[in-house]
């Protein structure tokens, strides 16, 4: 007995989906670039850890609330912490964890980068489409979302 397979209706949504994903990032990043400002990963990593606020976050924490796959989770805190915008401090729970904290400087940098990511979240993504499609949109979206 052979399994069901996904219309070619369902097979094209698919495609549209990752391809129109994948293109809108990059014109977003593209935006962040040409306004002097880091990638994307940067932007969403500030704003996770500036949610949770004194606190912090561990690392794979941060990793499982960021909206963008990170790969090399890392390498981008590493980053974040030699530029100032991220401190590393022990964990008090566990003395060989640490957890991740936004500085003044990276709540600095988010609200410097805001204005130019909303942009670009309109010009490449907002506006083509009405607020009806953007709801519609979005409850298709979260009837594929994480549970």
């Amino acid at each position: 007995m052979t399994e069901p397979l996904p219309s070619d209706v369902a097979i094209t949504a698919w495609a549209r989906l990752v391809r129109q994903g994948q293109r809108v990032l990059a014109l977003v990043e593209g935006d962040l670039k040409a306004a002097g400002f880091p990638p994307l990963a940067w932007y969403d990593a500030l704003l996770e850890l500036r949610r949770v606020g004194d606190k912090g976050l561990r690392p794979y924490r941060l990793q499982r609330e960021m909206l963008l796959a990170q790969y090399n989770m890392s390498r981008l805190l590493d980053r974040l912490v030699r530029a100032g915008h991220v401190e590393r401090l022990p964990s008090a729970e566990d003395g060989r964890g640490t957890l991740m904290r936004i500085s003044a400087s990276g709540r600095e940098l988010l609200d410097r980068m805001w204005p130019v990511y909303r942009a670009a979240i309109d010009r490449h993504f907002a506006s083509r489409l009405s607020e009806t499609e953007a709801a519609t949109l979005s409850r298709l979206l979260a009837r594929l979302g994480d549970g």
